[in-house]
């Protein structure tokens, strides 16, 4: 979680200048949808409380390394990422672990990370970018929305590995109780 803070917070300061979409995407679109699959992983495996305790040091953790990272060069865009991006994170975070956790007993494996994916990244997304870059001059509106379509795409194509994984450890877990 805490690497996915970090690669996030780091790569959100940068547009995407492939495809003309430099100013509708950054490349922390990429990354952070994973912070999600961690948090379902870890809800369904371990339960909420578990999760929460994840987001809360990944919450803590990320602000104080994303603060070393952005604010070599103190300015208020710098400051403004650090202050949007643990608001969010923590908001969507947890957003995110009661919704799944609220799902959890759904006879489709895929409902619980997909809605609670979904709902968690538009906070994410409303909370980050208006925080970081409202009135700054940056495109934040055309990034925000972007960055939120290119999360839905990602939380789709992570569903994938949520069940992969999934599997697995209930296999590997049923095998050794054997």
């Amino acid at each position: 979680m805490m690497l996915i803070v970090l690669a996030s917070n780091y790569l959100v300061q940068f547009q995407f200048n492939y495809l003309n979409l430099e100013n509708i995407l950054t490349w922390g679109a990429f990354t952070y949808p994973i912070a999600f699959l961690v948090t379902d992983l870890a809800n369904r495996v371990y339960g909420l409380n578990f999760a929460k305790r994840i987001i809360i040091i990944g919450f803590f953790w990320g602000v104080v390394v994303s603060s070393f990272f952005s604010l070599k060069v103190i300015d208020l865009i710098s400051l403004r990422i650090v202050i949007g991006s643990g608001l969010a994170f923590l908001s969507a975070q947890m957003i995110d672990a009661i919704i799944f956790d609220k799902l959890r007993n759904q006879s489709r494996w895929y409902v619980p990370p997909i809605i609670s994916s979904s709902i968690a990244s538009f906070f994410d997304t409303i909370i980050f970018f208006s925080i970081a870059f409202y009135n700054t001059g940056v495109p934040w509106v055309t990034l925000s929305i972007g960055d939120f379509c290119v999360k839905m795409i990602m939380a789709l194509s992570l569903l994938i590995p949520f069940r992969l994984i999934l599997l697995n450890f209930f296999l590997v877990n049923r095998s050794s109780s054997n």
